[in-house]
């Protein structure tokens, strides 16, 4: 109560320390608290804050906190007005010294409000820039709400967390196992928060959390594997452990470690999701043990039910592992046309992986069934840059590849092939109708 005496001296110029006697202190003073609630009150609910600020002052001065919740509520809202009209820096930093403070008077007189107090506070923090210059201060400020606000933390605070810690890290002043226990711990509040209850500003704190935390540099395989390898050996079976672990090493491609492996496996057993089948077929993947690979991501993508977008995404890259890794073009292919049946917006990449399948086939026959599946391919990379633009630069370079194996119209037309003529191309397993194109 010192402290805030102190700072309010500075803000409102001799004003005593709150009185202790009663809960409107001393008789006098109990007479002057009602007056002077009563008066400031009256222009706050006029939302007149201009004429609500000197009997508030009056009122904080007298007033012992124990008189009422609202008149460190209200003197929070005023002191934010006043700073609004505020430029000299000395003076602004005295008032937002002093609203901080009001947040600690709440907090110690309304023990029940505290969560809420704590959150105002580190947003005003955030909001007034609060230290901006030391995100060491910034830093232990948030680290002591947090730990007492926990899953109830507001969005930005987690967000505003992270980025202090981030920037300290980078700045040599906390080391990589003090950043990856703080993102630990706050990921598992959020994570607590979102399994009682939907929140899409949680939700979206947690994404830039993580960025921030991948961005930082801190997340290094021998790092993680130092810091988790414990916590899963005293923790096996606990989902947010487990989660945790998989999703960070996933994210740092430490999926050939022990530690990815046993937590992958022990995760999709106790709560098998699309998630964790999709993590399996990246373990078995990174241990060549193909079809086992393929076959995960393909119950990955049958467990993603109503998340058609999460679905499309694996079903492209299940298409490109049946081409890339088990030389399997009809599967690749018909994965890549499963992925934009379930996601429109995948038709593009859907059709450039189509296109190189095709462009890659070593087909057989004489001198236009040898070649005719470049025009196939070269049909799937023009639909690609039409339905995504973006794709243009990279479909047009294969298609001038696939071009220059077009067979000579002298060798067309002695198979009676005619530039424009439809012609059915039989290859790999597939079939695909498209039009006669020469080299001159």
């Amino acid at each position: 109560m010192k402290k805030l005496a102190l700072i309010l001296l500075t803000l409102f110029v001799a004003i005593p320390t709150f009185a202790q006697v009663g809960k409107y202190g001393h008789v006098q003073d109990s007479i002057d608290s009602v007056t002077y609630l009563s008066y400031y009150r009256e222009y706050v609910k006029q939302n007149n804050l201009q004429e609500a600020l000197a009997p508030w002052k009056k009122a904080i001065a007298i007033c012992p906190p124990q008189a009422s919740q609202n008149m460190i509520v209200d003197g929070q809202k005023l002191i934010r007005f006043e700073l609004n009209t505020v430029k000299d820096q000395k003076r602004r930093a005295e008032l937002i010294d002093s609203l901080l403070m009001l947040h600690d008077v709440r907090v110690a007189t309304y023990p029940t409000s505290a969560v809420t107090a704590l959150n105002n506070k580190a947003v005003d923090i955030i909001n007034y820039k609060w230290n901006a210059d030391n995100p060491m201060a910034i830093y232990h400020e948030l680290e002591k709400n947090i730990a007492i606000t926990e899953d109830g933390t507001s969005a930005p605070v987690y967000q505003k967390y992270m980025e202090t810690v981030a920037t300290l890290y980078k700045n040599g002043q906390l080391n990589a196992e003090t950043v990856m226990n703080s993102y630990t711990t706050i990921s598992e509040y959020m994570n607590k928060a979102l399994a009682e209850k939907a929140d899409g500003t949680i939700a979206a704190a947690k994404q830039n959390v993580e960025t921030i935390f991948a961005d930082c540099g801190v997340a290094s395989c021998d790092n993680l594997i130092t810091l988790f390898t414990p916590r899963y050996q005293a923790s096996p079976n606990d989902k947010d452990v487990l989660s945790t672990i998989v999703k960070l090493l996933n994210s740092s491609e430490c999926i050939d470690s022990d530690l990815y492996l046993n937590a992958v496996k022990s995760l999709h057993q106790i709560d098998p999701s699309a998630s964790t089948a999709y993590y399996l077929y990246r373990l078995y993947s990174s241990h060549d043990q193909n079809q086992e690979a393929a076959e995960t991501l393909q119950s990955a993508i049958s467990m993603c039910g109503d998340n058609l977008a999460q679905a499309s995404t694996y079903a492209l890259e299940l298409g490109t592992f049946y081409y890339k890794k088990m030389g399997q073009p009809a599967k690749a292919v018909a994965a890549a046309k499963q992925s934009m049946e379930l996601d429109a917006s995948n038709t593009g990449r859907a059709y450039l992986l189509m296109g190189t399948v095709w462009g890659t086939l070593k087909c057989s026959g004489n001198e236009i069934e040898s070649r005719a599946q470049f025009w196939v391919a070269t049909d799937y990379m023009n639909k690609a840059k039409a339905a995504d633009p973006s794709l243009t630069e990279e479909a047009n370079s294969l298609s001038a590849q696939y071009r220059q194996y077009f067979p000579q119209q002298a060798d067309a037309f002695m198979y009676d092939a005619v530039d424009g003529q439809s012609y059915t191309v039989s290859c790999g397993g597939m079939r695909e109708v498209t039009t006669v194109r020469t080299l001159k």
